[in-house]
């Protein structure tokens, strides 16, 4: 990939772009070059709390970073009801755009967010942080060895969230560990949880392949924290228990057992050089170097593609709510 350094501007102070400013920072290939906020004090603060450079530019309002011909990519953590109006309008201003989960309101949305950046020749990366952990490269290794963990049967997750935040993380692992083939149908189960507003606070859903998998994830606000993924095969298991952030940033276990190691489940521990956040960012700024470069590369397609199929999963996970928990299949 290219050795340019990426300039990196943020659209908005949630507290989850504290995160991925430190990632910035981290990364080699990627610099913290400007932040903007509704109000010009609250984007000084952020800056002057989260390691800006004195150089970095601050601004009052979201239209100015995206006016900035210096910023080559923008990072969006601003509520999902807002990310149609401004990604669609940073692929118009040409900067690439990395986005917080969930990636749009519905699947409609993000098309028109994708159809943007497709047209305007801009890289899309929606910031789902454990896919780019080298755990989970590991694991990967070990679901396709088919004479250790056999066909995949069950993948079953619980984790803290509602559909829309760590519910989009168990759909994006479930879709992983199914090597992203979409489930045929999925069923919401019963006595989801809402506050005042109607916004879910829990729930749960099925999904159903066609080869007989099923999948089961719960997600909650209500809960204590649990990010539990265990995958079950016909002929072994894989578990572990901090699936969305690892409990350390330096290494990063996971349990795998199976028929010729019983009856003990052996620990594989993963060594980590950076934050799964920053290697995501370093990723992200490669593929933004390269297009911008002069090796004439295009925006990777795979990303958008991922997002998409999350989105339609959870999609059908709203509807099935919505009709009084009946099956919805999973369009394609």
């Amino acid at each position: 990939m290219s050795e340019k350094v990426v300039r990196f501007g943020i659209l908005g102070c949630a507290n989850i772009a504290r995160k991925i400013s430190r990632a910035i920072t981290l990364a080699p290939n990627s610099t913290l070059y400007a932040i903007g906020s509704r109000s010009i004090e609250k984007a000084l603060a952020f800056a002057s709390e989260n390691g800006f450079p004195p150089s970095a530019k601050v601004y009052g309002s979201y239209e100015a970073v995206l006016d900035d011909p210096d910023v080559d990519a923008v990072y969006v953590p601003l509520p999902t009801s807002l990310h149609l109006r401004w990604i669609v309008l940073a692929a118009e201003k040409k900067k690439h755009v990395l986005l917080e989960k969930p990636a749009a309101l519905n699947v409609a949305e993000l098309d028109a967010i994708l159809e943007a950046c497709d047209s305007n020749g801009v890289q899309f990366m929606d910031a789902t942080m454990w896919m780019h952990h080298p755990r989970t490269v590991r694991m990967r290794e070990l679901l396709s060895d088919k004479q250790r963990f056999g066909q995949l049967k069950s993948p079953d997750l619980d984790a803290l969230g509602a559909l829309g935040d760590v519910g989009w993380y168990c759909i994006g692992a479930i879709l992983w560990a199914a090597d992203y083939e979409l489930p045929k149908t999925a069923l919401a189960l019963r006595q989801p949880e809402f506050n005042e507003a109607g916004v879910i606070l829990s729930c749960a859903s099925s999904l159903y392949w066609e080869d007989g998998k099923i999948a089961t994830f719960y997600c909650s606000f209500l809960t204590n924290l649990t990010m539990d993924l265990t995958l079950l095969g016909t002929l072994g298991n894989l578990y572990l228990h901090d699936f969305v952030v690892p409990f350390q940033e330096s290494v990063a276990s996971f349990y795998a057992s199976s028929q010729f190691s019983l009856p003990a489940p052996s620990e594989h521990a993963v060594m980590a050089e950076l934050p799964q956040e920053a290697v995501m960012v370093g990723e992200f700024a490669g593929l933004v170097g390269s297009i911008e470069g002069d090796d004439g590369s295009e925006p990777e397609k795979k990303w958008p593609l991922l997002t998409r199929k999350t989105q339609l999963v959870l999609d059908a996970v709203q509807r099935s709510i919505e009709r009084g928990f009946e099956p919805i299949d999973v369009v394609r």
